[in-house]
């Protein structure tokens, strides 16, 4: 098992992509602390882990909040000894598909507020016990707007960048001390929580900028959540000892070039 007597604690948990880090993370051997604003949907995933054979314990935390996150921390730390890896993967509250000319301050502010507060907060925590224990690993998520100009993603393309930047500046401090930080950033995940609620209100239109999307991709695939989650299972295992203070692209090409003038070719 890649993370045999990991700690794992994962912000924002719900039926989406943190559900299914944490997933992974169980799977592989790890005991998962999952945390998020609504315990009931912490406690959901939680009990499928535990019904799967996995260890995982929720509890109800703001990642918003400093002193919640080092109360939490704290209790996880004189339970099991150490904190071996956290990710936040909570919402930002962006609003997309409006003209930056068109929105609001507020609108185009919140997102970037949110994701900064939220990383510093949880990082820096985890990062202060990692720092003393000599070892563990943060992780971060962003989207294809971390590494591309992408029109209509109002602020949530600025907190990609933001995000990404900060996991960088944070490795470099945290290095020598035997912490890894690595941020991963993903095309989006048709599977993943909007996405599904997008296409439960609209599925036409949704069906159609997915399929946009696929045409953007060098593989004319999007990474679905599994996928996102076994690329943060490699990169928090030691097979990924060496991979710090860098961007794990999952976009299936597309910050590297936009591919939607070259179809997909069935071989014959």
């Amino acid at each position: 098992m890649l993370l045999k007597n990991k700690n794992a604690v994962i912000y924002g948990v719900s039926d989406s992509m943190a559900g299914a880090f944490a997933r992974a993370f169980a799977r592989e051997g790890a005991r998962v602390f999952l945390t998020g604003r609504s315990l009931e949907k912490v406690e959901k995933v939680a009990n499928e882990i535990i019904a799967a054979g996995g260890k995982a314990e929720a509890a109800q935390v703001d990642a918003l909040n400093e002193n919640e996150i080092a109360d939490h921390l704290g209790t996880v730390l004189a339970r099991t000894g150490t904190v071996d890896i956290s990710f936040n993967g909570i919402c930002i509250q962006d609003i997309q598909d409006i003209p930056l000319i068109d929105m609001s301050l507020d609108d185009f502010v919140r997102p970037v507020t949110i994701a900064m507060q939220t990383q510093f907060l949880t990082t820096t925590a985890a990062g202060r016990i990692m720092v003393k224990q000599g070892s563990g690993v943060i992780l971060s998520l962003t989207a294809t707007p971390g590494g591309v100009g992408y029109p209509l993603v109002g602020g949530f393309g600025p907190a990609c960048c933001a995000i990404e930047s900060f996991s960088r500046d944070l490795a470099i401090e945290l290095g020598p001390h035997g912490v890894r930080v690595v941020n991963i950033r993903s095309a989006g995940s048709p599977d993943s929580r909007p996405f599904r609620d997008a296409l439960a209100n609209d599925a036409d239109a949704v069906h159609g900028f997915l399929t946009k999307l696929e045409d953007d991709t060098m593989l004319k695939q999007l990474p679905m959540m599994a996928d996102i989650a076994n690329a943060a299972l490699f990169l928090a295992s030691d097979l990924a000892g060496k991979i710090t203070g860098v961007t794990i692209d999952v976009t299936a090409g597309t910050t590297n070039g936009l591919n939607y003038k070259i179809p997909a070719i069935p071989f014959v």
